[in-house]
């Protein structure tokens, strides 16, 4: 059941679903919630997995903080859920800033974390294709954000402002932060995503075990534009996490699976 739970001290909105299996995490985009997109995931997870998901602090309807908006902030927030709430490793799915909220913890606690589902994920803001778009606030976003926010309706512009000003200038990981990541790793995207394909390629190369999954004729929002496909892939790659085999291995050659 949703209900709010304390988080060193702090008010979260928290979704819990039937202990299925192993624990996942469900990492909802910026500036979002988990109700915007939990639907269009659980059908890949929710018979095999025990799922979590919880409105990050500022978003949602989980309070404002100072701070909370930069990936720091979010990146221990989620540190301390998995510690606190989950209380063992578990499957990362996150899309946009879940993705990289999802990819830095791996990084941070490597223990904590089984298997990473990135949608939409970048490591840098300097990715090439310029400044994310200031798309408008919508007279949806402003009645969303009264009925769920605790924050006052005017807190929304300023939520707004410092997002851009984050997106455009975080997260600053490298392709030597990201090689540090050992846990089996789905790099999802869509192929007309916000970032440059490049460097969502680079991202599946530096990691280990990394898989790349790009879904055609779609965008940043490819989980809601293509749901079944997303969830076909999703629930693939978490059957089995073991290394892929196959007939012409270039990448991922090694003479022991020979």
């Amino acid at each position: 059941m949703p209900g709010y739970i304390n988080l060193h001290g702090h008010q979260i909105w928290n979704n819990e679903w039937p202990n299925n299996g192993q624990a996942l995490v469900l990492l909802h985009g910026g500036l979002s919630a988990t109700e915007d997109w939990d639907s269009y995931i659980l059908p890949a997870v929710e018979t095999t997995h025990h799922v979590y998901g919880y409105d990050r602090t500022g978003q949602g309807r989980t309070a404002d903080q100072p701070g909370s908006l930069h990936f720091a902030f979010q990146t221990t927030e989620a540190i301390a859920y998995l510690e606190k709430v989950v209380r063992e490793p578990a499957h990362l799915v996150g899309w946009s800033d879940g993705g990289n909220i999802a990819l830095m913890v791996a990084i941070q606690r490597p223990d904590l974390v089984r298997s990473i589902v990135a949608i939409g994920a970048n490591y840098h803001f300097d990715h090439g294709a310029g400044p994310i778009p200031a798309w408008p606030i919508t007279d949806e976003d402003r009645e969303e954000h009264a009925l769920r926010s605790p924050d006052v309706a005017a807190a929304l512009d300023n939520k707004v402002a410092r997002m851009r000003d984050i997106w455009n200038s975080e997260p600053t990981l490298t392709l030597s932060d990201i090689s540090k990541i050992q846990c089996p790793t789905l790099i999802l995207a869509g192929d007309d995503e916000l970032f440059p394909i490049e460097q969502t390629n680079a991202m599946y190369e530096a990691i280990p075990q990394g898989q790349l999954a790009v879904i055609p004729g779609t965008s940043h929002f490819v989980v809601k534009e293509k749901p079944e496909l997303v969830q076909m892939v999703i629930k693939q790659f978490l059957s089995d996490l073991s290394m892929p085999l196959t007939r012409a291995p270039v990448r991922r050659k090694n003479p022991e699976l020979l």
